[in-house]
């Protein structure tokens, strides 16, 4: 097998690498795009989509409660069947994975199986390579060494993997990571979840409703530290009220693994040394960008002290090597290393390979969602970036109990609204509650647009809906609010 020499090379098929290949090709360049695993990564086959699955069920495991303890519905669970769960969600994310090979295979994407390392500034060796060929065709195997070159250039896209902790040796049984969690062998009756950001708070709540007694160990003073304090402190009462042990401002000191599950041992705020027993110890303490045997040195790149390529022009995404592009969790922060934004950050590079003008991504207007029961949902500045930011600042919350669908729901949970003071620009919305995730949308068109609480005060919100709490507090801050006090 031959490679012809594309416009673009592309290292990396999850969200990141297959968005850039379909935006450029579909601008009309010539994509290889090389993958060693499978289309769609970390995101589509470990992450996004197969735990919102589980998660979908668990808020029907939840449902059921609900509605016997609540509403008076004499409902009752007999058990949860793991197989069918698995099937479902191994169904869902296969037929999403055969969209995305259909859809490169359709824009004339060539999907070449291997792994890639960067030889130059604008060549790539692959290695053990498997094509897809023309559009359309069977795959066939072609092992081997080959080297392309890319006539506009080269990106990035390899993704991360779960951060590790020393001494912890994952087993895919009783340690397990967040990449491997939802793979494990059953329900655990216990389980202990280090690590208190989305990752680990989404697989705590998981657990819960599928009936393990959950402990949620975090070593910031509190759980989703980047989140609004408003958010951690909703958040956090929403999980305990669930029956999640929440540990905030603790550290794991060490662990052991037996034959029957983990004993840990861990030191509080407080300082007080506790041990924990379970099933199952899952380690959700962050990721770390994927750079190993990626050649960076052969095409003079480097990566900073926590191993991310940065950008010389964040506004094209390009290295301090011309032609070279970086997109998803390669990327360091203000990059959020979320699925979506990683779609823009692909938009944007295959634009600018293709000679187009785009507009720099606004990771400021990035929405943020935490998929447990309670959900949380956020776009913007925390109240406390904002005064670091040194901006005067006028706040709004209200509880969505206090509309009437709040109340249906049951759940508690707020909205929180940061703007400039005396009417200026909205900086942040913070929301908790049931299905935050649903309603965030609108509050990212308000960040994105610089949109003042005036501007959001004349628009009607439907009655009776959640987001009824997102106009009120906004008819609050413009002086308008039926219920303000």
């Amino acid at each position: 097998m031959t490679i012809n020499t594309p416009d673009v090379i592309v290292i990396g098929g999850g969200t990141g690498g297959y968005g850039t290949a379909l935006r450029a090709a579909a601008l009309g360049l010539d994509v290889v795009l090389v993958e060693r695993d499978k289309v769609g990564g970390t995101c589509l086959h470990r992450g996004c989509i197969p735990s919102k699955a589980m998660l979908h069920a668990a808020e029907l495991v939840d449902g059921i409660a609900e509605a016997r303890e609540r509403w008076g519905v004499k409902a009752t669970l007999d058990s949860v069947d793991w197989a069918a769960l698995v099937a479902t969600r191994d169904d869902i994310v296969a037929r999403n994975h055969k969209g995305v090979e259909a859809h490169l295979a359709h824009a004339g994407v060539r999907v070449v199986r291997g792994s890639a390392r960067l030889t130059g500034p604008r060549t790539v060796r692959v290695e053990g390579v498997h094509d897809g060929g023309a559009p359309g065709a069977q795959q066939q195997s072609a092992p081997g060494v080959h080297d392309v070159t890319a006539r506009r250039g080269i990106v990035l896209a390899t993704g991360s993997r779960p951060r590790l902790l020393p001494g912890l040796v994952p087993d895919g049984r009783r340690v397990v990571t967040s990449d491997d969690a939802l793979f494990a062998p059953g329900l655990p009756a216990s389980v202990l979840v280090l690590g208190g950001g989305a990752i680990g708070v989404e697989y705590a709540s998981f657990h819960r409703s599928m009936g393990a007694q959950v402990t949620l160990v975090e070593a910031a003073e509190r759980i989703v530290p980047l989140e609004d304090a408003d958010v951690s402190r909703h958040l956090t009462r929403g999980l305990k009220k669930r029956g999640i042990d929440v540990r905030a401002g603790a550290r794991l000191l060490d662990a052991e693994v037996l034959d029957n599950g983990v004993r840990a041992r861990v030191r509080t705020a407080r300082g007080e040394v506790q041990t924990v027993e379970a099933e199952r110890l899952l380690v959700a303490v962050g990721r770390a960008p994927v750079t190993e045997g990626l050649g960076l040195d052969a095409a003079g790149l480097t990566t900073d002290e926590r191993g991310f390529v940065v950008p010389a022009d964040w506004n094209r995404l390009e290295t301090a090597v011309p032609g070279i592009h970086v997109v998803g969790d390669l990327l360091p922060p203000p990059s959020p290393g979320l699925a979506h934004a990683s779609f823009a950050e692909a938009l944007l590079v295959a634009e600018t390979l293709a000679g187009l003008p785009s507009a720099p991504v606004d990771y400021a207007a990035v929405p943020r969602v935490t998929y447990s029961s309670p959900q949380t949902a956020s776009v913007g500045l925390t109240e406390t970036e904002a005064h670091a930011r040194g901006r005067e600042v006028e706040v709004n919350t209200m509880p969505l109990t206090a509309v009437a669908k709040g109340m249906v729901h049951g759940q508690g949970g707020m909205v929180k609204v940061v703007a400039e003071a005396g009417g200026g620009q909205v900086l942040g919305v913070h929301l908790v509650g049931p299905n935050v995730s649903e309603m965030i949308a609108e509050s990212q068109l308000i960040v994105g647009w610089d949109a003042e609480p005036s501007d959001v005060a004349r628009h009607v919100h439907a009655h009776p809906t959640l987001s009824e709490a997102v106009g009120e507090v906004f008819l609050t801050l413009a002086g308008r609010g039926l219920h303000q006090q």
